[in-house]
Protein backbone atom coordinates (compact mmCIF):
# COMPACT_ATOMS: atom_id res chain seq x y z
CA UNK A 1 0.00 0.00 0.00
CA UNK A 2 2.61 2.19 0.77
CA UNK A 3 4.84 2.42 -2.50
CA UNK A 4 2.42 4.69 -3.97
CA UNK A 5 4.26 7.87 -3.44
CA UNK A 6 5.54 9.62 -6.31
CA UNK A 7 9.33 10.15 -5.79
CA UNK A 8 10.56 13.02 -4.69
CA UNK A 9 11.55 14.74 -8.15
CA UNK A 10 8.00 13.93 -9.46
CA UNK A 11 6.13 15.80 -6.42
CA UNK A 12 4.93 19.41 -7.27
CA UNK A 13 5.06 22.00 -4.32
CA UNK A 14 2.11 22.97 -3.02
CA UNK A 15 0.88 26.05 -2.59
CA UNK A 16 -3.05 25.92 -1.16
CA UNK A 17 -2.16 26.29 2.38
CA UNK A 18 -0.23 29.68 1.41
CA UNK A 19 -3.28 30.50 -1.07
CA UNK A 20 -5.89 30.12 1.73
CA UNK A 21 -3.73 32.40 4.30
CA UNK A 22 -3.30 35.11 1.37
CA UNK A 23 -7.49 34.67 0.68
CA UNK A 24 -8.32 35.37 4.43
CA UNK A 25 -5.34 38.48 4.97
CA UNK A 26 -7.09 40.23 1.89
CA UNK A 27 -10.74 39.61 2.10
CA UNK A 28 -11.34 38.14 5.92
CA UNK A 29 -13.43 40.11 7.66
CA UNK A 30 -12.31 41.44 10.66
CA UNK A 31 -14.84 40.17 13.84
CA UNK A 32 -13.55 42.49 16.51
CA UNK A 33 -15.37 40.06 19.61
CA UNK A 34 -13.79 36.46 20.03
CA UNK A 35 -13.89 33.68 22.68
CA UNK A 36 -10.04 34.35 22.49
CA UNK A 37 -10.06 38.01 23.50
CA UNK A 38 -8.56 39.43 20.06
CA UNK A 39 -10.01 40.11 16.93
CA UNK A 40 -9.65 37.73 14.04
CA UNK A 41 -9.85 38.43 10.77
CA UNK A 42 -12.34 35.73 9.23
CA UNK A 43 -13.88 33.60 6.37
CA UNK A 44 -17.16 32.39 6.92
CA UNK A 45 -17.68 29.50 4.68
CA UNK A 46 -16.03 31.39 2.00
CA UNK A 47 -12.83 29.62 1.66
CA UNK A 48 -12.03 26.92 -0.78
CA UNK A 49 -11.10 23.34 0.35
CA UNK A 50 -7.71 21.99 0.12
CA UNK A 51 -7.82 18.78 -1.87
CA UNK A 52 -4.30 16.57 -1.51
CA UNK A 53 -3.81 13.52 -3.73
CA UNK A 54 -1.48 11.84 -0.71
CA UNK A 55 0.72 10.77 -3.59
CA UNK A 56 2.03 14.09 -4.00
CA UNK A 57 3.02 14.06 -0.66
CA UNK A 58 1.08 14.22 2.76
CA UNK A 59 0.51 17.84 3.49
CA UNK A 60 2.83 18.66 6.03
CA UNK A 61 3.14 22.53 5.52
CA UNK A 62 7.13 23.18 4.74
CA UNK A 63 6.71 26.82 5.18
CA UNK A 64 7.66 26.52 8.66
CA UNK A 65 9.50 23.06 10.31
CA UNK A 66 6.55 21.27 12.18
CA UNK A 67 8.61 19.35 14.54
CA UNK A 68 6.13 17.95 16.83
CA UNK A 69 4.27 16.14 13.87
CA UNK A 70 4.31 13.21 16.12
CA UNK A 71 2.19 14.99 18.49
CA UNK A 72 -0.29 15.43 16.13
CA UNK A 73 -0.45 11.84 14.99
CA UNK A 74 -0.82 11.27 18.84
CA UNK A 75 -3.81 13.53 19.19
CA UNK A 76 -5.96 11.88 16.48
CA UNK A 77 -4.97 8.28 17.85
CA UNK A 78 -5.84 9.05 21.18
CA UNK A 79 -9.18 10.49 19.67
CA UNK A 80 -10.03 7.50 17.61
CA UNK A 81 -9.47 4.91 21.42
CA UNK A 82 -11.78 7.29 23.00
CA UNK A 83 -9.29 9.37 25.45
CA UNK A 84 -11.21 11.81 27.36
CA UNK A 85 -8.86 13.43 29.95
CA UNK A 86 -6.09 15.32 28.87
CA UNK A 87 -3.77 12.68 31.02
CA UNK A 88 -5.54 10.13 28.61
CA UNK A 89 -4.15 12.30 25.76
CA UNK A 90 -0.70 12.97 26.49
CA UNK A 91 -0.18 9.06 27.50
CA UNK A 92 -0.88 8.35 23.55
CA UNK A 93 1.76 11.36 23.09
CA UNK A 94 0.54 13.99 22.57
CA UNK A 95 0.27 17.11 25.21
CA UNK A 96 -1.13 20.07 23.45
CA UNK A 97 -4.61 20.43 25.63
CA UNK A 98 -2.11 21.07 28.73
CA UNK A 99 -2.93 24.70 28.59
CA UNK A 100 -6.86 23.23 29.31
CA UNK A 101 -5.75 21.33 32.41
CA UNK A 102 -7.11 23.93 34.54
CA UNK A 103 -9.67 25.86 32.19
CA UNK A 104 -12.55 26.48 34.71
CA UNK A 105 -16.12 26.82 31.90
CA UNK A 106 -18.20 26.30 34.96
CA UNK A 107 -19.00 22.69 34.38
CA UNK A 108 -19.33 20.43 36.63
CA UNK A 109 -16.19 18.58 35.53
CA UNK A 110 -12.85 17.36 37.48
CA UNK A 111 -9.77 19.09 36.59
CA UNK A 112 -7.98 17.21 32.98
CA UNK A 113 -11.69 15.87 32.22
CA UNK A 114 -12.69 17.29 28.75
CA UNK A 115 -16.09 15.91 28.86
CA UNK A 116 -18.73 13.62 27.33
CA UNK A 117 -19.13 15.86 24.60
CA UNK A 118 -15.39 15.94 23.29
CA UNK A 119 -13.63 14.33 20.83
CA UNK A 120 -12.88 10.81 22.11
CA UNK A 121 -16.58 10.36 23.97
CA UNK A 122 -18.22 11.33 20.40
CA UNK A 123 -15.92 8.87 18.41
CA UNK A 124 -15.60 6.19 20.42
CA UNK A 125 -18.63 6.14 22.56
CA UNK A 126 -21.49 7.93 21.06
CA UNK A 127 -24.42 7.71 23.28
CA UNK A 128 -27.62 5.99 21.59
CA UNK A 129 -31.22 6.45 22.45
CA UNK A 130 -31.29 2.29 24.27
CA UNK A 131 -28.31 3.80 26.83
CA UNK A 132 -25.63 2.12 24.85
CA UNK A 133 -22.98 3.52 23.08
CA UNK A 134 -21.76 3.45 19.29
CA UNK A 135 -17.68 3.72 18.52
CA UNK A 136 -18.38 5.47 14.86
CA UNK A 137 -15.08 4.33 13.55
CA UNK A 138 -15.64 0.35 14.21
CA UNK A 139 -19.19 1.02 12.46
CA UNK A 140 -17.75 2.62 9.68
CA UNK A 141 -14.72 0.41 9.05
CA UNK A 142 -17.54 -2.55 8.96
CA UNK A 143 -20.09 -0.58 6.32
CA UNK A 144 -16.55 0.19 4.06
CA UNK A 145 -15.58 -3.72 4.13
CA UNK A 146 -19.46 -4.42 3.56
CA UNK A 147 -20.65 -1.70 1.81
CA UNK A 148 -17.95 -0.28 0.38
CA UNK A 149 -19.76 1.63 -2.70
CA UNK A 150 -22.24 3.49 0.13
CA UNK A 151 -22.34 7.29 0.15
CA UNK A 152 -23.10 7.01 3.89
CA UNK A 153 -19.55 6.16 5.16
CA UNK A 154 -19.60 9.16 7.71
CA UNK A 155 -18.56 10.13 11.56
CA UNK A 156 -19.22 13.43 14.01
CA UNK A 157 -17.29 14.67 16.09
CA UNK A 158 -20.21 16.89 17.45
CA UNK A 159 -22.57 15.44 20.10
CA UNK A 160 -25.50 18.80 20.56
CA UNK A 161 -26.90 18.00 23.43
CA UNK A 162 -23.61 18.57 25.16
CA UNK A 163 -21.67 20.83 23.01
CA UNK A 164 -24.94 23.75 22.71
CA UNK A 165 -24.35 26.74 25.30
CA UNK A 166 -26.36 26.24 28.17
CA UNK A 167 -27.07 24.16 31.36
CA UNK A 168 -26.74 20.77 29.35
CA UNK A 169 -22.98 21.40 28.33
CA UNK A 170 -20.77 18.92 29.00
CA UNK A 171 -17.73 19.80 27.44
CA UNK A 172 -14.52 22.01 27.79
CA UNK A 173 -13.61 22.53 24.69
CA UNK A 174 -16.22 21.89 22.11
CA UNK A 175 -14.93 19.72 18.70
CA UNK A 176 -13.69 22.52 16.15
CA UNK A 177 -12.24 19.58 13.67
CA UNK A 178 -13.43 16.07 12.69
CA UNK A 179 -16.18 15.96 10.47
CA UNK A 180 -15.55 12.98 8.23
CA UNK A 181 -16.90 11.63 4.98
CA UNK A 182 -15.33 8.68 3.69
CA UNK A 183 -15.70 7.50 0.25
CA UNK A 184 -14.23 4.45 -2.20
CA UNK A 185 -14.28 5.93 -6.09
CA UNK A 186 -12.59 3.70 -8.31
CA UNK A 187 -10.88 1.35 -6.26
CA UNK A 188 -9.45 4.74 -3.66
CA UNK A 189 -10.51 4.98 -0.63
CA UNK A 190 -11.17 9.09 -0.33
CA UNK A 191 -11.73 11.42 3.07
CA UNK A 192 -13.24 14.74 3.78
CA UNK A 193 -12.66 16.59 6.60
CA UNK A 194 -14.63 19.29 7.38
CA UNK A 195 -13.51 22.07 10.10
CA UNK A 196 -16.05 23.79 12.06
CA UNK A 197 -13.43 26.55 13.04
CA UNK A 198 -9.48 26.64 12.19
CA UNK A 199 -7.15 28.69 13.67
CA UNK A 200 -5.00 28.89 10.13
CA UNK A 201 -1.30 29.56 11.41
CA UNK A 202 -1.54 27.52 14.11
CA UNK A 203 -3.81 24.83 14.78
CA UNK A 204 -4.56 23.67 10.99
CA UNK A 205 -0.89 22.81 10.27
CA UNK A 206 -1.25 19.84 12.61
CA UNK A 207 -4.63 19.13 11.83
CA UNK A 208 -3.86 18.61 7.95
CA UNK A 209 -0.95 16.15 9.31
CA UNK A 210 -3.75 14.41 11.59
CA UNK A 211 -6.21 13.91 9.17
CA UNK A 212 -3.59 12.90 6.06
CA UNK A 213 -2.24 10.11 8.83
CA UNK A 214 -5.96 8.90 9.66
CA UNK A 215 -6.81 8.58 6.23
CA UNK A 216 -3.93 6.38 6.15
CA UNK A 217 -4.57 4.20 9.19
CA UNK A 218 -8.01 3.64 7.56
CA UNK A 219 -6.61 2.85 4.19
CA UNK A 220 -4.06 -0.28 5.50
CA UNK A 221 -6.77 -1.40 7.85
CA UNK A 222 -9.00 -1.93 4.53
CA UNK A 223 -6.77 -2.33 1.78
CA UNK A 224 -6.90 0.32 0.14
CA UNK A 225 -4.76 2.83 -1.39
CA UNK A 226 -5.01 6.12 -0.66
CA UNK A 227 -7.09 9.32 -2.51
CA UNK A 228 -7.75 12.25 -1.69
CA UNK A 229 -7.82 13.79 1.36
CA UNK A 230 -10.07 16.67 1.37
CA UNK A 231 -9.46 19.39 4.09
CA UNK A 232 -12.65 22.07 3.96
CA UNK A 233 -13.61 25.25 6.53
CA UNK A 234 -16.39 26.61 8.05
CA UNK A 235 -14.87 29.25 9.87
CA UNK A 236 -11.70 30.10 9.00
CA UNK A 237 -9.55 33.02 10.72
CA UNK A 238 -5.96 34.45 11.26
CA UNK A 239 -5.73 36.26 14.33
CA UNK A 240 -4.46 40.00 14.70
CA UNK A 241 -1.71 39.26 16.55
CA UNK A 242 -0.58 36.83 14.02
CA UNK A 243 -0.65 38.45 10.37
CA UNK A 244 2.91 40.05 10.45
CA UNK A 245 4.18 36.41 10.72
CA UNK A 246 1.28 34.81 8.57
CA UNK A 247 2.88 37.77 5.62
CA UNK A 248 5.98 36.52 6.19
CA UNK A 249 5.00 32.51 6.08
CA UNK A 250 3.35 33.68 2.77
CA UNK A 251 6.55 34.62 1.09
CA UNK A 252 8.40 31.59 1.55
CA UNK A 253 9.27 29.73 -1.44
CA UNK A 254 6.75 26.26 -1.27
CA UNK A 255 8.36 22.55 -1.49
CA UNK A 256 7.64 19.39 -2.01
CA UNK A 257 5.75 17.45 0.45
CA UNK A 258 7.05 14.72 2.42
CA UNK A 259 6.00 11.07 2.55
CA UNK A 260 4.67 9.19 5.89
CA UNK A 261 5.44 5.19 6.38
CA UNK A 262 3.07 3.49 8.34
CA UNK A 263 4.09 0.16 10.13
CA UNK A 264 2.87 -2.57 7.87
CA UNK A 265 1.97 -4.72 10.55
CA UNK A 266 -0.68 -3.31 12.37
CA UNK A 267 -3.92 -4.09 11.39
CA UNK A 268 -6.23 -3.02 13.91
CA UNK A 269 -6.85 0.90 13.39
CA UNK A 270 -7.06 1.30 17.30
CA UNK A 271 -3.70 -0.59 17.91
CA UNK A 272 -1.99 2.11 15.99
CA UNK A 273 0.46 4.46 17.79
CA UNK A 274 2.71 7.72 16.47
CA UNK A 275 5.74 5.50 17.04
CA UNK A 276 4.56 3.05 14.17
CA UNK A 277 5.08 6.40 11.62
CA UNK A 278 8.33 7.56 9.91
CA UNK A 279 8.60 10.72 8.27
CA UNK A 280 10.93 10.87 5.25
CA UNK A 281 12.13 14.06 2.77
CA UNK A 282 10.42 16.88 4.54
CA UNK A 283 13.02 19.50 3.82
CA UNK A 284 11.05 22.81 5.14
CA UNK A 285 12.07 26.17 5.75
CA UNK A 286 12.80 27.14 9.18
CA UNK A 287 10.42 27.23 12.20
CA UNK A 288 8.37 30.24 13.08
CA UNK A 289 7.18 31.37 16.41
CA UNK A 290 3.30 32.41 15.96
CA UNK A 291 1.24 33.54 18.37
CA UNK A 292 -1.20 31.07 19.87
CA UNK A 293 -4.70 31.66 20.89
CA UNK A 294 -5.86 28.66 22.86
Amino acid sequence: MQDFYKPLSERTPDRQYQDRLLYILDNGELARITPQGIGARTCFGTLAPMVFDLSNGVPFITERNIGFWRKAVAEIIAFVNGARTIDEIASYGCNFWEDYREKDVGLDLAPGDLGPGSYGPAFHDFPMPNGETLNQFEQVLEQIRDYPDMRSHRITPWIPFYTARGPRRAVNVVPCHGELHFRVLNGKLHMRMDQRSADMPIGVPSNMIEYAALLLMMCQVTNYPPGNYIHSFSDAHIYEDQVEKVWKLVKREARPFPILHLDPSVKNLFDFRAEHFILEEYYPHPSMKIPYRP
